[in-house]
């Protein structure tokens, strides 16, 4: 059974009155422990999808299964309880409060979760220690370069020990050593059984994952495997 599957996927928008179709007909469905890269230009519908699949938005048409249910028709409260359970997210622009710690910005997630606060800060220690972070555990995110920020960031995402991790742009304010050092960090979390579903625009970036997913004016253009996919280096780069 797919982890992720959309049959006839629509969304629509609505502004004073004209309609704008972002997503049409899309269906397709992702295994747990795929790395999917989700690309298209600006418009493509890439970002409308990710929302979608994310339980950030709800689709006009269509259905969206996740694990196999449908989730999409219940109260936005218990929709919140089910993104903060079962995804994790990072975002092209980190998120992370600047005066907080990077242990504190990690152990957010916990604080709207059901883990026993009496867990927290074990939970979050091992996933800074899963970017190699430890050493700026007690930094405040302020001080910390655009890779560092990233990297506390999936820290974030991983805390929850999520079905599913979001990655929208992930490299997209970093230079290309920073951002080749994220991209390396996810292919070793998928290595590692986690299911990655990355939001690009760029093909270097997109072809560390197992499959390429092209939107174009919010239909599936193509859906392929990456034959030629770039393996991440013996550690990370640093």
């Amino acid at each position: 059974m797919s982890l992720l599957q959309t049959n006839h996927l629509s969304k629509t928008y609505l502004d004073n009155g004209v309609a704008t179709d972002a997503l049409k007909d899309v269906s397709l469905s992702i295994n747990a422990g795929e790395f999917v890269a989700i690309m298209g230009p600006s418009g493509s519908g890439k970002s409308t999808l990710l929302h979608i699949l994310g339980f950030l938005d709800r689709e006009s048409g269509g259905e969206y299964l996740f694990a196999g249910e449908k989730f999409s028709t219940l109260p936005d409260d218990e929709l919140a309880r089910i993104r903060n359970q079962k995804l994790g997210f990072v975002f092209q622009s980190f998120n992370l409060l600047p005066h907080f710690s990077v242990l504190e910005n990690v152990m957010l997630p916990l604080m709207y979760s059901e883990v026993p606060e009496s867990e927290w800060r074990k939970k979050a220690e091992k996933a800074i220690e899963q970017v190699l972070l430890t050493h700026r555990k007690d930094y405040p995110a302020i001080q910390l370069s655009g890779g560092e920020k990233q990297r506390v960031a999936i820290a974030r995402a991983l805390v929850t020990d999520p079905a599913v991790i979001f990655a929208d742009e992930p490299t997209g304010n970093l230079d290309s050593k920073s951002g080749q050092a994220i991209m390396e960090i996810l292919e070793k979390l998928n290595t590692a059984g986690r299911t990655i579903i990355l939001i690009t625009h760029e093909t270097y970036t997109a072809e560390h994952a197992g499959r390429i997913i092209r939107l174009l004016d919010g239909q599936v253009e193509s859906d392929t495997k990456v034959e030629n996919r770039r393996k991440a280096k013996e550690g990370f780069v640093k």
